[in-house]
């Protein structure tokens, strides 16, 4: 059997903390993924407006392939500077890459972004945006525990026609290896089945973990075609939903390579419609190397691929079922109390 963990987060994941701040006043924020030591990660990007921060440098034909933290910030363009905080902190403790004695560490911290710049929120910042100084006190009070909805990069965002937010989940097997998933969830997509009030990760809820909501026995199925409560009138760029997602198996750069690929279905399960051309979707997976896999390793890989798309299609209906009301973005709760 497989359940949730501990906290039902990501930091179920052994060694990985994460830390949140928020710009009330901009109606933005940043969160921040740190790992106790460099842990090898990939990513997959799926979305046609994309905008991240040091993914190529994670392809596993690149150098690379091995990172200190991950940034998840609202913001746009301006908030890829989310990293540069995180970096500026983990170097001056000495985390990252030394090329000589004496020279300074060189943290990886790649990162990726939504748009947010349209949510009412002042962004009057002119030169000094507040995404790095967001980035340096989230990642100073990282820990296991973390608040999910209007939290972090979660603030400003929105889902459909609902309030967005950050989420999490996570997985243990019966054997003892854990997956979990976090997620910024800022889609052109809806997370609601339509003409109901029931998520679409709705199958694969532990728990009651959203709600419990669960379709009617006279539910006479969907009109194909676009649903009507996705978010209208977005510019490109406007929609994204980013995650990363984690776990404590030993894997190759090629197989997180794929972890993230079949991780990245899981938005396929709780938003439609999905990799659109003005969304942004982005997965970063990591391993924190803990648990080693028997042979022949693909049937592992296979489980943990299949449990990380499960635990992002909990994490992204968890995020928006947390989230609050603010001001014209109305959370699920307020739509369906």
């Amino acid at each position: 059997m497989t359940k949730p963990g501990r906290r039902n987060l990501i930091t179920d994941v052994a060694g990985l903390h994460v830390g949140q701040a928020e710009d009330a006043r901009a109606c933005t924020g940043v969160t921040v993924l740190v790992a106790d030591k460099a842990v090898s990660a990939a990513v997959d990007v799926r979305g046609g407006a994309p905008g991240t921060r040091e993914t190529e440098a994670l392809d596993p034909t690149s150098l690379g392939g091995e990172i200190d933290a991950i940034t998840l910030a609202g913001g746009s363009v301006y908030g890829l500077d989310a990293a540069s905080g995180a970096v500026a902190w983990l170097g001056a403790r000495g985390r990252g890459f030394r090329f000589a004695p004496g020279t300074p560490s060189a943290p990886i911290v790649p990162g990726a972004i939504i748009f947010d710049l349209l949510n009412g929120g002042d962004k009057g910042w002119g030169e000094t945006p507040p995404y790095r100084a967001l980035a340096l006190d989230a990642i100073a009070k990282a820990s296991e525990g973390f608040a999910l909805g209007n939290h972090g990069a979660g603030l400003g965002a929105r889902a459909g026609l609902y309030k967005g937010g950050t989420g999490s989940a996570s997985a243990v097997t019966d054997d003892g290896m854990t997956v979990g998933a976090l997620v910024i969830v800022n889609s052109v997509g809806s997370p609601i089945i339509p003409n109901t009030d029931v998520f679409w990760a709705h199958p694969f809820e532990q728990d009651g973990e959203f709600g419990g909501k669960r379709l009617p026995a006279d539910f006479k199925g969907i009109d194909l075609g676009l649903p009507a409560d996705i978010k209208g009138g977005a510019p490109a760029s406007a929609n994204t939903t980013i995650a990363i997602v984690a776990t404590d198996a030993a894997l190759s750069r090629v197989e997180l390579k794929r972890l993230a690929i079949m991780a990245a279905d899981g938005m396929a399960r709780a938003l439609r419609p999905v990799h659109a051309p003005t969304d942004g979707d982005t997965v970063f997976a990591i391993s924190t190397a803990k648990q080693t896999l028997a042979e022949p390793r693909w049937r592992d890989i296979m489980r943990i691929g299949t449990l990380a798309a499960d635990c992002l299609a909990r994490a992204i209906a968890r995020g928006v079922y947390e989230a609050n009301t603010i001001g014209a973005m109305k959370s699920y709760k307020d739509i369906f109390r």
